[in-house]
């Protein structure tokens, strides 16, 4: 396996503690135990993350195993946990002569093998077992796990099972390599070379900067949101489509991927029209196939030009696409070379124009510019006899007295420098915004002209303007030129740590072209003349790219090197775009593009290229770069917005699973993102805007209903109550997915005779550990009858509301009457909560004094629930010591919240120190989990894993793996096991002296009437428990002679001879290791989180069950004991 990701120095808060043994060294499962798959589910589900080799044995007892998606590779057999532990039993034991003692549990019913192994440390959390392995062995099959995903699968589907997987390279792709050069180059493109100028000539360079700076704050945003959601998380390949669907939902994902599809096969378009505009402009005029006879009609053969043009390019591209995409990505590095050489020609260029500018002379009539191709260079029109070419343009014949052009006789020709250079001041001319009307001559304001001018007509060698320009319009064409951002996150399944690379790589690489662009604009400003800038094509000076005649040594480095940025670009787009189509298609949510998801044998989209190809192509049927440039715009606006919204949505909603590696983010930031895209929308073309919302919205609506009718109540209430009713019915819909695992709690409180509560601290632990989200039910137990205890209830109730509003508690309270406190204890966990909402935690208080308490009912009802809650599959937390627990107004300044790690049920203890950790009492805490190693693991290793395991998390912590040494049964440990047992004897004895007494009593009272007597009072006497005995006197004095030992001598005799139960012996021994292990470790901590081990099997164990659970706590100022569930609650996916 992989060796884990850098482990960060910086996680200097969290200790863990776990106890681990490895699998290996269990002797596979025994042909003796007779029904595996019978008992207790035999399925051993590490949530639904396990792949099981198929070929496996295992698999196949396991009823199928759970076969898990791609995410952790093939578990081997011998990763996997065996099955049953609780057909291990124990083999020699010291002290014990040479009995092998048959039976670890009390009530082991099972055929046992002798030469089964068992773990003397972890004796406490042996029954359990099955269902939750020891953390050595989670961690080691979580090792195995790499953060390659095969293609756009997703961890989370099953689709690997039938599929063998190829042997996966490990993904290499550094930082720089990986994402900072593909986004240089997908944002670099055609709109800098061949309109950036125009930009800057039209605008100003005051209001070009303001553009640029506007665009590039967009993406920035959005980058910053992208790299939080990128870094929650392991990313699959599929970059945006699947970082927004994961965190938004599928409809949001499928509107906003088919955006992001669609506006990237628009730049496919866009890069190809431009490719063309430049080959049939600057490189070959000559190849034009449409010609104008008249001037009118040049545009319109222009754009036909293009778009045979184009469609032949489109055609070419999509062959290579189709043939391997392997050739596209050999080619990438050569297009970044031409892009980078073209820019650096740039600035050398303007460097060199302010020493030695170059010769682009333009020739002005008046303050007119006149069109170069007109002129021929051997003739500066001087005064000379003959009339020249230009005469007859304006004049009727070329007749020195031919009746001419009213503003070609009053005004003069005059030459001036196209490229005035760097140190000529013209910047100060170029400030100022130029906007022309379509038609418009192209003019200098500073040169002086005669007042009587006329419209000049098309037929004049002028240069026009041939569309009209505004400031929204251009933002609407210069966008495009900052989009490309997502390029790193779209690969993320080939880099080698994707949660590093993709923040640093393409915050750096907008960085990068944010500068280029802003300094362009002012280098433009500060070189060229206003009247060249602000002619698109280049006309005055010869025909030359504009950019090209600022570039060094030559405008061909350009022209060359822009076509083949263009063309580069161009094949980007179309390979990126089927890809994502064919994510979106897998993903079967949008049913009628399932067609889509199908491709060649080795995944390439061979459908959805066709179709990018045909959306491509009506792109370029459009056939102008600034109309194509605006729609695109739309798209990718529409993206970036989901985008922040996604981000800003989780931070506010404070999803437990949000915890991105990327600190740099707020919502505000988001939020900010969201607006500047959605003025950006309306500000370059709103109808554009309203068309693309639309056809989000639709495609929204399409993927959340499939036709689900609605009904709504009326008012305000009414829509709440149908927006509860439907979020719950939403909700209802299936068990929750692990990431959107909360806490759902249901507190217990106990209210004493004058009905107030006995430690409210229970609630404000809760409304810690809530941090103000998700569900809370208070409930409580009043006993009684309900007929009579109504009104109580209703007090009762009352008084949980007054205390919760006190302690700042949203939630719901729940009062239920019952006989005995144990049944309404149990009825209330059955049935509270409503649909989804029911709670999956149950929090109650600790016992006291349940050891000095005559009456063991407090503790009988405290393992019952304790029982009902496993059995209700639901988690427990059982704080104790809750009055030392901080009250909300006392926060800890300092201090850690230990997390001892024992045995894996489910990831609550991981996630609870996250959660309280949000709240303000105990944000100053560190975290430490500690994990227990056996002898026979290997520590460092596991230090490793459990490191790498948290930093895939995201949660920061000190990590300490604690080596237990298998030492022997220690004298103190019998005597202690001892002392218990005698103790919970002689309680036996005498309660049942004591009931003998009382029933003595009665006997004699109601001689005459034979009484029926049935359990009075608490649920002490089990014995009787809703059995009905009429007692006679043969009975009684029957029961007395089986019963009470106790009265006659040889019984106390009896008592002392006892030696401790074995099992009892080994249980007690974990309890008094791991407490030495965890007070040496966690005597300082704020709060001590351990595994609570289950009751026992066997109710006559009680008493000592909770003489573990005190010693296994002894000398721990807070404590919390937590159960799973068994669902996984925690994951480290996105």
């Amino acid at each position: 396996s992989h060796p884990p990701p850098p482990f960060r120095a910086a996680m200097a808060s969290v200790r863990f503690t776990v106890t681990p043994t490895k699998a290996e060294d269990l002797p596979g499962l025994s042909d003796t135990s007779p029904d595996i798959s019978s008992r207790s589910g035999a399925r051993v589900r590490f949530g639904s993350r396990e792949s099981v080799n198929r070929s496996d044995p295992l698999s196949e007892v396991s009823g199928g195993g759970t076969a898990g998606g791609g995410g952790l590779g093939n578990v081997s057999s011998k990763d996997v946990f065996p099955l049953s532990f609780n057909s291990l039993s124990l083999s020699l034991c010291p002290g014990d002569g040479n009995s092998k003692i048959s039976s670890v549990y009390i009530n082991n019913t099972h055929g046992v093998d002798d030469d089964d192994f068992y773990d003397r440390n972890l004796a406490l959390f042996e029954e359990e077992m099955d269902t939750r392995p020891k953390v050595s062995s989670l961690l080691n099959r979580l090792a195995n796990y790499t953060n390659l995903t095969q293609g756009a699968k997703e961890h989370e589907e099953a689709e690997s099972i039938g599929e063998k997987k190829k042997a996966s390279k490990s993904p290499q792709m550094g930082t720089f390599m990986g994402v900072y050069l593909p986004c240089l180059q997908n944002i670099f493109g055609v709109i800098l070379f061949l309109r950036l100028t125009w930009v800057v000539g039209n605008a100003g360079v005051l209001q070009g900067l303001c553009i640029v700076f506007v665009c590039c704050c967009c993406t920035m945003l959005t980058a910053i949101s992208m790299s939080a959601i990128a870094t929650n998380g392991v990313v699959p390949a599929g970059g945006a489509y699947f970082m927004i669907s994961r965190s938004l939902g599928p409809e949001f994902g499928g509107a906003v991927g088919l955006c992001f599809y669609l506006g990237t096969t628009f730049a496919g378009a866009m890069y190809i029209l431009g490719a063309i505009e430049i080959l049939l402009m600057y490189i070959a005029p000559k190849a034009a196939i449409f010609e104008s006879k008249h001037p009118e009609g040049e545009g319109a053969a222009m754009l036909n030009n293009m778009r045979v043009y184009g469609s032949i390019c489109l055609l070419l591209m999509s062959l290579l696409v189709f043939v391997g995409v392997k050739y596209v990505n050999k080619l990438a590095s050569i297009f970044l070379a031409c892009v980078i050489v073209s820019i650096v020609s740039i600035y050398v260029g303007a460097l060199v124009s302010a020493f030695k500018p170059p010769q682009f002379p333009v020739c002005m009539l008046g303050n007119r510019t006149i069109s170069g191709h007109e002129i021929d260079d051997n003739k500066s029109p001087a005064l000379v006899n003959e009339t020249t070419s230009i005469w007859k343009l304006f004049c009727d014949g070329p007749e020195l007295n031919a009746s001419c052009d009213k503003y070609f006789n009053s005004n003069n020709f005059s030459e001036i420098a196209g490229i005035p250079g760097l140190a000529s001041g013209v910047i100060s001319e170029n400030l100022w915004s130029a906007y022309l009307s379509k038609g418009d001559v192209v003019e200098k304001g500073s040169l002086e002209s005669s007042v009587d001018a006329h419209p000049a007509s098309t037929h004049q060698p002028y240069v026009f303007a041939d569309i009209t320009t505004s400031f929204t319009l251009l933002v609407g064409i210069f966008f495009p030129s900052v989009t490309g951002i997502m390029a790193g996150s779209n690969r993320s399944g080939d880099l080698k740590d994707a949660q590093r690379s993709i923040p640093i790589g393409t915050i750096l690489a907008i960085l990068t072209t944010s500068i280029v662009y802003l300094t362009s604009v002012v280098l433009f400003g500060a070189c060229i003349e206003g009247v060249v800038l602000r002619d698109k094509f280049g006309d005055s000076v010869k025909g030359n790219l504009v950019v090209g005649t600022l570039a060094w040594p030559s405008p061909w480095v350009i022209v060359i090197g822009s076509f083949f940025s263009t063309c580069g670009a161009g094949l980007q787009s179309l390979t990126g775009a089927p890809r994502l189509l064919q994510a979106i298609a897998k993903d079967n949510i949008i049913p009628f593009l399932r067609v889509f998801g199908h491709g060649k044998a080795n995944g390439e989209p061979t459908w959805a290229l066709l179709l990018t190809a045909l959306i491509a192509e009506l792109g370029i049927l459009i056939a102008s770069l600034d109309l194509v440039a605006p729609i695109l715009t739309m798209f990718f606006l529409m993206c970036y917005l989901f985008v922040n919204l996604a981000c800003g949505l989780q931070t506010l909603l404070r999803t437990p699973n949000w915890r991105p590696r990327f600190s740099y983010y707020h919502w505000t930031l988001s939020f900010l993102g969201m607006t500047i895209c959605l003025a950006l929308m309306f500000i370059s073309s709103w109808y554009y805007a309203i068309v693309a919302m639309v056809i989000a919205g639709m495609i929204y609506k399409y993927i959340e209903y499939h036709g689900a009718e609605k009904e709504w109540g009326d008012g305000i209430r009414g829509l709440s109550l149908s927006a509860a009713r439907y979020a719950l019915l939403r909700l209802e819909e299936g068990p929750p997915h692990t990431k959107n695992w909360r806490p759902q709690v249901l507190v217990l409180l106990k209210l004493d005779e004058d009905a107030h509560v006995k430690s409210p601290r229970l609630l404000t632990f809760a409304s810690q550990l809530k941090a103000g989200k998700g569900l809370t039910i208070v409930g409580t137990v009043v006993s009684g009858n309900f007929l009579q205890s109504y009104g109580e209830a209703l007090a009762a109730e009352q008084t949980l509301k007054h205390l919760m509003d006190k302690e700042r508690v949203k939630g719901f309270c729940q009062c239920i009457v019952a006989q005995k406190p144990r049944e309404g204890i149990s009825h209330m966990i059955q049935s509270s909560g409503l649909g989804g909402m029911k709670p999956n935690t149950v929090v109650m208080g600790w016992p006291h004094a349940w050891r000095q308490s005559e009456d063991p009912q407090s503790w009988k009802t405290f393992i019952n629930t304790v029982r009902v809650t496993t059995a209700a599959h639901l988690a427990l937390l059982v704080p104790k010591n809750i009055s030392l627990f901080p009250s909300n107004s006392e926060p800890c300044t300092e201090g850690y919240i230990d997390v001892w790690w024992i045995v894996h049920d489910g990831g609550m203890l991981m996630l609870l120190p996250f959660l309280l950790r949000q709240h303000k009492v105990w944000r100053k805490c560190g975290m430490r989990i500690f994990t227990v190693a056996q002898m026979e693991d290997n520590s460092i290793q596991m230090k490793k894993d459990l490191a790498t395991f948290l930093y895939h998390l995201r949660i920061e912590a000190e990590v300490e793996v604690v080596e237990m040494h298998d030492s022997d049964i220690s004298a103190y440990t019998y005597e202690r096991t001892l002392m218990m047992e005698q103790r919970s004897q002689m309680l036996r004895q005498m309660r049942l002296s004591k009931s003998d007494r009382e029933r003595e009593a009665q006997l004699v009272k109601d001689r005459n009437s034979m009484l029926r007597l049935t359990s009075i009072g608490s649920d002490d006497d089990d014995d009787t428990d809703g059995v009905q005995m009429t007692w006679t006197k043969e009975k009684t004095s029957q029961y007395r002679a089986t019963h009470s030992g106790c009265s006659t001598p040889e019984g106390f005799r009896d008592m002392l001879s006892i030696r401790p139960d074995h099992s009892n012996v080994r249980r007690m021994h974990t309890a008094v290791k791991l407490n030495e292990v965890i007070v040496n470790k966690s005597h300082d901590a704020r709060l001590v989180l351990l595994n609570m081990p289950g009751p026992p099997r066997n109710p006559d164990g009680d008493e000592n069950y909770m003489e573990f659970l005190e010693v296994l706590t002894e000398g721990l100022e807070r404590v919390l004991l937590v159960r799973g569930g068994g669902s996984e609650v925690i994951t480290i996916y996105s």
